[in-house]
């Protein structure tokens, strides 16, 4: 299929390996961890975020970060994002090989300040050297907006919030801005308008969804944003995930649906998807369960 880049080809992000493992309560270990970015880059995806150099003490799944990063066989073409939250982690990750990191921040002040002890502004200013140092070694950076629709501690977060933290993020030199639904409370109808009020202040092309499906709608919300324009989809294989911070919220958007809903609609995304629902499966063995695509699931059955 000959694909126009900008009207049919959608980028996964997979964020299993990160955003996916560390908000599960089985560890399933470095090997492990290693063997699935390795089963991950050989499925067609082109960015897989591999682990976080946070702090132990709060994220103790991503402890190992450092021997997952050393450890996993990359893929030409394939870009291996990691999550720094200050310079700190950032001179871990680089000194493990980091070529690409991401920093976050939330929308909702409050949220902010459970999840980092720290404010919206303060958070950023954590990371401002990040940015800069990023930009001197050449290292591109990705920035995360969570809690865009909805907050665990405040409800709901105006829409001005989130435009102004993605606009700082845009404005400081992340190249990319995800836009993350955290606790998956959000609709296709507010999903759009939330993203076409931030892409009236960053370019489209510069912005990407991230989608929780607590309440069933994670596709659907991914589908009004495609019709809206974006191009870039966060997602985690066999759906891992969770928001700690939010009672019952549960996993990322499965990959493997997000890619079955894409080529549904003649949407290129270079990834094999029998081969991705396949890890889904593995995955979702080594945490003791079953696997949370539904498309995973389908496909195992026949």
């Amino acid at each position: 299929m000959n694909a126009s880049p900008t009207r049919d080809f959608v980028r996964i992000v997979e964020v299993g390996p990160r955003d996916g493992l560390q908000n599960e309560k089985v560890d399933i270990g470095t090997a492990a961890k290693i063997e699935l970015i390795d089963r991950l880059s050989q499925t067609g995806l082109a960015s897989i975020e591999a682990t976080a150099f946070v702090s132990p003490k709060w994220v103790p799944q991503m402890a190992d970060a450092a021997q997952v990063l050393a450890g996993i066989t990359r893929a030409s073409g394939v870009a291996y994002p990691v999550l720094v939250p200050n310079e700190a982690g950032y001179d871990r990750a680089r000194a493990a090989g980091a070529q690409e990191v991401a920093v976050f921040t939330a929308a909702s002040e409050t949220f902010n300040r459970k999840n980092t002890n720290a404010g919206i502004d303060e958070s950023m200013a954590r990371f401002a050297p990040v940015l800069v140092r990023a930009q001197t070694d050449g290292v591109k950076v990705r920035g995360y907006v969570s809690t865009v629709l909805g907050c665990p501690y405040q409800g709901d977060v105006p829409l001005a919030d989130v435009v102004r933290v993605a606009k700082a993020l845009h404005a400081m030199g992340c190249y990319e801005v995800s836009l993350g639904d955290t606790i998956g409370v959000g609709t296709p109808h507010k999903a759009r308008a939330m993203l076409e009020a931030v892409a009236a202040e960053v370019p489209m092309t510069a912005l990407a969804i991230h989608f929780h499906d607590t309440y069933g709608q994670a596709l659907a919300n991914v589908l009004a944003c495609l019709e809206a324009g974006v191009r870039v989809v966060d997602s985690a294989v066999s759906g891992a995930g969770g928001c700690p911070y939010a009672k019952g919220a549960s996993g990322n958007v499965a990959s493997e649906d997000v890619v079955y809903m894409l080529h549904g609609l003649g949407i290129h995304t270079g990834i094999d998807l029998a081969q991705l629902a396949e890890t889904g499966r593995w995955l979702a063995g080594l945490l003791g369960r079953e696997s949370g695509s539904k498309v995973g699931k389908a496909l195992g059955a026949q």
